[in-house]
């Protein structure tokens, strides 16, 4: 693949990490200080460095007490505030201590003292503190079997909530009647923050029948005490009545669409026109790209260089028994359905570092991408039905490693059009009105 164009697709997908950086939407966020104590909790892929943020601007008195949960790996070094690395996507025994910890901290306070939270995507794998009556292993095996199932993030978040002591908004009500400022790095689609880590701050609109209903539709063996604890009344969440939420505000600092904006103004340096087809994409990862691919064909027919953006957050049924994931499975279905068409690249990362629980962010794909792989005996329509995405870029060598970014607002998407060769992209259409008809490879 061409050396500058890998250059460009990744200097966009840098600028849309960058402009989701806690260094850079903490500190305007920032409350003043209160007349009491202030205690800084949080949890999420980007905890760490909001927490960080937080110190570095924050003024020296009065001091600031309290801890954040974030992901193995997602750790940085804090003065005065407590960083706790536990298990993502999967929670762990670390997490469940750690919000256990968290729910004492913010108990007892008064009317002069502040919660800071810091929620960012993750919280709620990483806030792993079950309900009355349940195990950790029981939380374990729904998030497990949700996950495989394909389940979208709406749906993953209503049973969370429903099956925890501390999600839900009930950190809120645990923190009453201090005053509570949440500031939230988003990573779902509509920038909801009831559903953003489960809104533990946050009064959930959802209910105990809508997660059961979701249990029993993608779980195929639910746990007994999941199910009796959401028969019981007991298991619903606070809802936005209660009068703890009053001295409750909850701020969305960075979203996904910012951050296209931040690749898009990038793009627009390079005199290519910006299609941005929003931050909100979701379904199938495969289903998605066969209809970016139609998209792309469309643009590289008129002949006008452009980038296409999304974001958002697919999702990937699982069926095979290969690696990879949302990103990954995408490019591959792309790479797929554009079959080689000239002029046409891509990369698809997750913002926060981590397709899935993988070591990549994603991977880019080129008009050679196919061909590259034949040459290596890899057959992409095969790996892609096995699931098995980061396998085959891991042998192109067109992954994207970044490491952790500390920061998540969910997937980026880049399509990038440089018109050449055009009878070679004239030979995929059969014109059929102004969007025109691809004639598709077979997509497994």
């Amino acid at each position: 693949m061409n050396d500058a164009t890998n250059g460009l697709l990744r200097a966009l997908f840098d600028a849309a990490v960058d402009a989701a950086g806690a260094q850079y939407c903490v500190p305007p966020n920032l409350p003043p200080p209160p007349k009491g104590r202030t205690v800084v909790v949080g949890a999420g892929k980007a905890a760490a460095a909001m927490a960080k943020a937080v110190e570095d601007n924050w003024p020296a008195d009065p001091p600031l007490s309290g801890l954040v949960i974030t992901r193995y790996g997602h750790g940085v070094p804090c003065r005065t505030i407590q960083v706790i690395e536990a298990g993502h996507p999967v929670p762990d025994a670390a997490g469940l201590a750690a919000a256990e910890r968290m729910l004492a901290a913010v108990r007892g306070l008064g009317e002069n003292d502040l919660v800071l939270a810091l929620m960012s995507g993750g919280a709620s794998s990483l806030l792993a503190l079950p309900a009355p009556g349940l195990k950790l292993t029981d939380k374990q095996i729904v998030t497990k079997e949700l996950l495989k199932s394909g389940a979208p993030i709406s749906e993953l978040n209503c049973v969370r909530k429903h099956l925890s002591a501390i999600k839900g908004g009930r950190l809120a009500l645990a923190a009453a009647p201090a005053r509570v400022v949440s500031l939230i790095i988003s990573d779902v689609p509509g920038d909801d923050p009831a559903t953003i880590g489960s809104g533990p701050t946050v009064p959930d609109p959802t209910t105990r029948q809508e997660a059961l209903a979701v249990l029993e539709k993608r779980v195929f063996a639910m746990p007994r005490a999941a199910r009796a604890w959401l028969d019981d009344p007991a298991s619903e969440t606070p809802k936005p009545a209660d009068p703890a939420f009053a001295q409750v505000d909850n701020r969305v600092i960075a979203t996904a669409q910012a951050s296209l904006d931040a690749a898009g103004r990038m793009a627009a340096l390079h005199q290519l026109e910006v299609i941005n087809l929003g931050d909100r994409i979701e379904g199938e990862a495969r289903e998605v790209a066969r209809s970016h691919a139609h998209l792309a064909l469309h643009h590289a027919k008129e002949g006008k260089p452009c980038v296409l953006i999304s974001g958002g957050e697919t999702t990937v049924t699982v069926k095979g028994h290969g690696r990879g994931g949302r990103n990954a499975e995408y490019l591959l279905a792309l790479a797929v359905a554009l079959a080689g068409a000239p002029g046409i690249s891509a990369i698809a990362c997750d913002t926060d570092g981590i397709d899935g629980t993988e070591t990549n962010a994603g991977a880019i794909i080129g008009p050679d991408t196919l061909a590259r792989a034949s040459a290596l005996g890899l057959n992409a329509r095969v790996m892609l039905s096995n699931n098995d995405a980061y396998t085959f870029f891991e042998k192109l060598g067109d992954l994207v490693v970044t490491g952790p970014t500390r920061t998540n607002v969910n997937d980026f998407r880049a399509i990038l059009i440089q018109p050449s060769l055009q009878g070679r992209v004239d030979s995929l259409y059969e014109l059929r009105g102004p969007m025109g008809t691809i004639i598709w490879p077979e997509v497994l």
